[in-house]
């Protein structure tokens, strides 16, 4: 199923969710990145080097459990 780029649009379609939930990879894609940002800033951790200085980076395990949870609740999605 094509879908189109989403632009500057808040919400994602229901006919991409549905396509999602259904299986469609490219829909499926179209999702994470829709939320690719909100992961991203829901993974962000601070730390500090040896010179006190504080630092954020983003925690790859984090991010990739978040879009694992995200596939997962995409596809036990009813509708």
């Amino acid at each position: 199923m094509k879908h189109q780029k989403i632009r500057n649009n808040r919400t994602l379609p229901f006919s991409v969710i549905a396509a999602a939930s259904q299986g469609d990879a490219d829909a499926m894609s179209i999702i994470l990145n829709h939320y690719s940002g909100y992961i991203n800033k829901l993974s962000t951790r601070s730390a500090r080097n040896k010179a006190g200085k504080t630092y954020s980076y983003i925690d790859e395990e984090l991010r990739s459990r978040l879009k694992l949870r995200l596939i997962m609740r995409t596809l036990t999605f009813n509708i």
